[in-house]
């Protein structure tokens, strides 16, 4: 199948290329010329504007979008809406909120234009590994499109499917992203207790490899978490800051509005806005108040 994909970042670049390995007929684009560039090093073909990828993916034309959520991938549609026909399809890969997905899909489907909403996980290892496609959307642009989301995935019979209307796959995607935060945390968590032991758990690395073989927490997140320690016992060089992508944020704002608790997301999720506070002031004032009420010391900078 020929395909184009809108933006060459790592994640966008390595899809193509996993697509044109299986076969598939990729052209990319991105509007940063290094990023064309360095595709154009792996192999794949490259155009340098929107307009030259609509006119070389033939019509029923497939693009996937891979750009960041929010105005980016309004702006791209816009850009894109005049040089699509219908029958043509356009799927969004990235982290896009559910309810933008499905006013996106609404406004294409009166120009007859299909557009998938499609959550995919994976990350830099997706070109090795596969993706896990999480689909939504029309469901007769699903079944088109089978033959990529086969190849995109770790085999033909796993790893994807279409998994309700249109806002579906994001919002599959969103609190997939929010139980990884959770995860996360607990691993996280865990190996912060043990650290603080090494009177009794003097090796680290040698520990979370141990539990990947057999134990009731092995996964792929202490795979390479065994990695990570492997490499970095001490993780010298490593900030103190965890960023948050926003999906975490929308899984517990839906939690909220759903009254489903949901206390170990939304922890997980206060401890990345507080990895982020430098300056600390509320826990400076939990000492003050300390020391006004008890006359606790307190430490000073």
């Amino acid at each position: 199948m020929q395909l184009g994909m809108i933006g060459l970042g790592r994640m966008g670049a390595n899809m193509a290329l996993r697509l044109s390995r299986g076969g598939h007929d990729v052209v990319g684009f991105d509007p940063v010329p290094a990023a064309r560039t360095g595709a154009e090093g792996e192999g794949l073909a490259t155009v340098a504007s929107l307009e030259a990828l609509a006119e070389r993916v033939d019509a029923p034309r497939v693009l996937w979008m891979m750009v960041p959520a929010g105005a980016i991938v309004d702006a791209t549609i816009a850009s894109l809406q005049p040089l699509l026909s219908p029958g043509d399809v356009l799927v969004d890969g990235g982290n896009s909120f559910y309810q933008d997905s499905q006013r996106r899909a609404a406004a294409l489907d009166d120009a007859g234009i299909a557009y998938l909403d499609v959550g995919t996980s994976g990350g830099v290892w997706g070109l090795a590994e596969g993706y896990s496609l999480m689909i939504g959307g029309h469901e007769d642009a699903a079944r088109r499109l089978s033959p990529v989301f086969a190849t995109l995935a770790p085999a033909a019979d796993r790893g994807w499917a279409r998994v309700g209307p249109s806002g579906a796959g994001h919002y599959a995607k969103m609190i997939h992203n929010g139980i990884e935060y959770g995860m996360m945390q607990a691993y996280a968590e865990g190996f912060a207790i043990l650290e603080r032991r090494q009177d009794l758990i003097a090796d680290l690395p040698q520990l979370a490899e141990l539990w990947r073989h057999g134990s009731v927490v092995r996964s792929w997140l202490l795979d390479l978490t065994a990695g990570a320690l492997a490499g970095n016992p001490q993780l010298d060089g490593i900030a103190p800051y965890v960023p948050d992508s926003g999906e975490g944020r929308w899984t517990v704002a839906e939690a909220i509005a759903l009254d489903v608790a949901a206390p170990v997301i939304t922890q997980s999720l206060i401890e990345r806005l507080r990895s982020r506070d430098d300056n600390a002031f509320a826990d400076k004032l939990l000492s003050a108040m300390r020391n006004a009420f008890g006359g606790h010391a307190v430490k000073r900078d």
